[in-house]
């Protein structure tokens, strides 16, 4: 019997051996297949293309489980958010969370019927103004939704003129160093992070796959409304054209780019004043008011109480 499992023990330790050893071969597969779809693609590490989600996004992912039943009313009920205008959204904030138009038109009606379960929860207990609640939270889950999506949208173009600069610089180095643009593009791009490299990186495989260079352009375009990135993608169009030399066209963008990038910090400075000025005027003085008054009061009455220790 002892031997039986001495010999059972043994065939298990070969077995768990072996399966170390086919697991280690595959992740080591693995990564070799992750190392040439990075170096013919120029996208990088495959699991850097995932971005970190929020514990928003994760909600949301569980969310499209039942969103997606309720596709079509949204479909119907479209208030603010045509198909077409949510698609132009969907483009320009990069899919978030891998959304698309029918799963966001059934996500905007699910949070419209939790916020009227939830006006009526309220009801029910008999919180204050429940009864507006019964109306206003179902209208604040419907547009809140939408909000969201254009937030998105509006996040990432803001994040695309960002780095523009930057990288309009190095790559203007790197074609006057003799590099073509298709293979500097391919150099550059796993050192950027964010919509830059998503945007360019699905245009240098467009290009692999045989797409015209100018439909390529268009589609750019078409995915991002960023002034800063439609005037860059609309100079190499005409470079193109007319035959003027990238690295040129390239400079000269990064040089206008930046000025306006700090024309654009000289103004959001200048607004900020009077926001600090206001916020100064309406909160911050009056609780100082608020304080000294009742130190004031406080030490009043405790010289108060002191006199008339001293009669008695």
């Amino acid at each position: 019997m002892d031997g039986i499992i001495f010999i059972s023990v043994i065939v298990c330790l070969i077995c768990l051996a072996i399966s170390l050893k086919a697991w280690h071969d595959f992740i080591n597969k693995k990564r070799e297949l992750h190392t040439h779809i990075s170096e013919h693609t120029a996208t990088g590490r495959l699991d850097d293309l995932h971005k970190k989600e929020s514990a928003t996004e994760r909600l949301l992912k569980k969310v499209f489980y039942y969103a997606d039943d309720f596709a079509s009313l949204g479909h119907r009920i479209n208030f603010f958010s045509e198909t077409q205008d949510v698609e132009r959204w969907l483009m320009q904030a990069g899919y978030p969370i891998g959304l698309t138009a029918e799963r966001f038109q059934g996500m905007k009606i699910f949070f419209t019927l939790v916020g009227f379960v939830l006006g009526v929860f309220a009801l029910i207990i008999g919180l204050p103004l429940s009864q507006l609640g019964v109306v206003l939270l179902p209208i604040a889950g419907y547009f809140t939704t939408i909000m969201w999506l254009r937030n998105k949208a509006k996040a990432r173009q803001a994040e695309l003129g960002y780095v523009l600069p930057d990288f309009l610089d190095t790559v203007s180095v790197t074609l006057q160093a003799g590099v073509g643009l298709d293979q500097a593009l391919r150099d550059i791009i796993p050192y950027f992070d964010g919509p830059i490299r998503e945007e360019l990186s699905r245009f240098n495989q467009q290009i692999s796959l045989g797409v015209q260079r100018e439909q390529a352009y268009r589609e750019l375009l078409s995915r991002n409304d960023n002034p800063e990135f439609q005037s860059l993608i609309k100079s190499l169009m005409q470079g193109s054209r007319l035959g003027v030399p990238v690295a040129t066209t390239f400079k000269i963008q990064a040089d206008e780019m930046r000025r306006i990038k700090k024309e654009k910090i000289k103004e959001t400075a200048a607004k900020a004043s009077p926001k600090v000025t206001l916020i100064t005027t309406f909160i911050v003085m009056p609780a100082a008011m608020i304080l000294i008054g009742g130190l004031m009061v406080i030490n009043l009455f405790s010289d108060n109480m002191g006199m008339f220790d001293l009669f008695n």
